[in-house]
């Protein structure tokens, strides 16, 4: 990835106006849990031997609705995380009034623990304890280690959606399409599909593209292997 500029217009425009945590995590793991449970659901139906219909219809329901629940379960946690965030704030705004002293020593502390000492460590506190939003945000970031940029639920939710969708389907295209062998060319896409998060995950990683591509696929096919081992005791 390009390495950030360093100029005062660039660190400016950084700095005053940061990402946050962007959507890497919910589009990753809607991705994964879209194939892995949509595959794992094909491969426990084909293990049992059922009708390649019965695999279209479990699957587009369980894309459909498993999709819509992650969703859903991902924003009411954003959600519960961004009210705590602000329910911490609160308490830090009436401690900054009620406790003023106290809390001062807290930003000391904080600033302390990053290196500050002496006379700059005094300025600093006192420059910040001037400051009621700055001695608020420096103190959720130091004594709960809670990040500077606020979640967005719906954002966060709407990406494992569609993350989990489009991945969600792939399994289910050979079966759709009506292909002979569907079973395997969705054994084969599904597998790319793992390999391919994976792969795509490293970019904000250190970890080597096909490491992360083979660590993926391995978990993904262990969960679609014991699918597809419970479908075939169940095998007329």
């Amino acid at each position: 990835m390009k390495d950030h500029g360093h100029s005062q217009e660039e660190v400016e425009r950084r700095i005053g106006d940061p990402p946050g945590r962007g959507y890497l995590r919910d589009l990753v793991y809607g991705g994964i849990d879209g194939s892995v449970t949509t595959f794992a659901i094909v491969a426990g139906v084909a293990g049992a031997g059922l009708s390649p219909l019965i695999i279209v219809a479990l699957g587009l329901a369980n894309v459909l609705a498993d999709g819509f629940s992650m969703a859903a379960g991902n924003y009411s946690g954003t959600k519960a995380e961004l009210d705590d965030i602000e329910r911490l704030r609160e308490i830090e705004l009436r401690h900054l009034q009620e406790h003023p002293e106290g809390e001062r020593r807290e930003i000391r502390e904080i600033l302390r623990l990053k290196g500050l000492e002496g006379a700059v460590l005094e300025a600093a506190t006192d420059a910040i304890a001037q400051n009621k939003e700055a001695s608020v945000q420096l103190m959720l970031e130091g004594e709960y280690g809670l990040a500077g940029v606020d979640p967005h639920p719906m954002r966060a939710a709407v990406a494992t959606f569609f993350a989990f969708l489009i991945a969600g389907m792939i399994p289910l295209l050979p079966f759709l399409l009506g292909l002979e062998n569907a079973f395997r060319f969705s054994a084969i896409a599904t597998g790319m599909v793992f390999f391919g998060i994976g792969a795509l995950k490293s970019r904000w990683a250190l970890t080597p593209w096909w490491r992360s591509g083979l660590e993926t696929l391995l978990i993904g096919g262990l969960a679609a292997a014991i699918a597809f081992g419970v479908g075939t005791l169940f095998h007329a």
